[in-house]
């Protein structure tokens, strides 16, 4: 998909504070606050949150693990987070003997369980080896979480909550979803503080 380059940076910002002045509705509130309220659940009772997405939102699921198990604002203990794609043994191993679009489902069917969360990442939605995680997930009675772009692509309906950016441009999306996810971590600290 091409897309029209901004003409200045101001055009670029102007461009990220339309989309973010987009999600800010309340059906992106509530789905939020469901995403918050599963994940304090699953938290109090022992279970994990799973986090997983490919390039940037690789990154993304690691630093939401990273808040989550140090620290956002408050000193307190560690959160049971992992980011699924922080592994490098593991992910290598699973995609020379299964297949890179199985890399985040093997490990969700090894560290998931009826009540753990899973934060699937992906700018489009369809990314295979999150799309397999989240069906994987649901096969466990897992909680899953989409945060996607515009539409949610095959994510949309494998995801119990959906957080969906409303644009195709995927550095923008990706802008939203840091909004989102600090905003996540600082709410799930605040309530099991």
């Amino acid at each position: 998909m091409s897309y029209p380059l901004p003409k200045s940076l101001n055009d670029y910002l102007h461009q990220s504070v339309a989309v973010i002045q987009a999600t800010m509705d309340d059906e992106n509130s509530l789905a939020m606050n469901r995403a918050i309220e599963s994940t304090v659940t699953a938290l109090r009772s022992g279970k994990a949150l799973l986090t997983c997405g490919n390039g940037g939102s690789a990154a993304d699921a690691s630093h939401i693990a990273g808040e989550m198990v140090g620290r956002f604002f408050i000193d307190r203990k560690p959160y049971n987070v992992v980011c699924l794609s922080d592994n490098s043994a593991t992910i290598t191993s699973i995609a020379n003997d299964f297949g890179y679009e199985h890399v985040f489902a093997q490990q969700v069917k090894g560290l998931g369980s009826p009540g753990t969360v899973l934060l699937g990442i992906s700018t489009s939605g369809n990314s295979k080896n999150v799309v397999n995680a989240m069906i994987a997930a649901k096969e466990l009675g897992m909680i899953t979480i989409g945060m996607t772009g515009q539409g949610g692509g095959k994510m949309a309906e494998l995801s119990d909550i959906l957080l969906a950016v409303p644009s195709k441009v995927t550095p923008i999306i990706q802008q939203v979803h840091q909004c989102w996810y600090h905003y996540f971590c600082m709410m799930v600290e605040d309530t099991l503080k």
